[in-house]
């Protein structure tokens, strides 16, 4: 765009996108394809690829928002009509949401943010995907020749 509204937002996620080049040492593409590749092999690069990702699309919804309302502004005489609100109201949740998705990024990439080294934090590792179940979820290997143990549930009888 031309108005310099978008200009200056999108320098967010152009500044983003060196820092998380510069943490990992390699381009965007190179960084996506990697974890596409073994996405449980850097838990990091991967929530940062996630949210980047989440960033980019976030500035393109509201590229468009603000090109739909600048569109609107150019035709209307002097008042504002509904519609028109309805499209600055949309501009104002796209900015919200690729705002928030922008915290995230920066908090993904800050190795001191707040939350990060705490007690929060443990709790928070203690939450994240597990790499295998945590109970045994098939019957334990028995010897041969050793009979199942007998059941309520597998007993012909009544259930008392």
């Amino acid at each position: 765009m031309s108005d310099g509204i978008s200009d200056e937002s999108a320098d967010v996620v152009g500044v983003l996108t060196e820092q998380v080049e510069a943490r990992f040492g390699m381009g965007m593409e190179q960084l996506k394809a990697a974890v596409a590749a073994a996405p449980a092999a850097n838990p990091d690069a991967t929530g940062i690829v996630k949210w980047h990702g989440l960033l980019v699309e976030a500035q393109l919804v509201l590229e468009r928002a603000e090109d739909d309302l600048l569109a609107a502004l150019q035709s209307q005489p002097s008042e504002v009509d509904d519609p028109t609100m309805g499209l600055v109201l949309r501009v104002n949740a796209a900015v919200t949401a690729r705002d928030g998705r922008a915290l995230v990024v920066r908090w993904l990439l800050d190795p001191d943010a707040p939350g990060k080294k705490d007690l929060a934090a443990e709790r928070l590792a203690r939450l994240r995907p597990r790499t295998g179940p945590a109970v045994q979820t098939s019957a334990p290997n028995r010897p041969a020749g050793t009979a199942a143990p007998a059941t309520a549930w597998g007993s012909t009888g009544a259930v008392r």
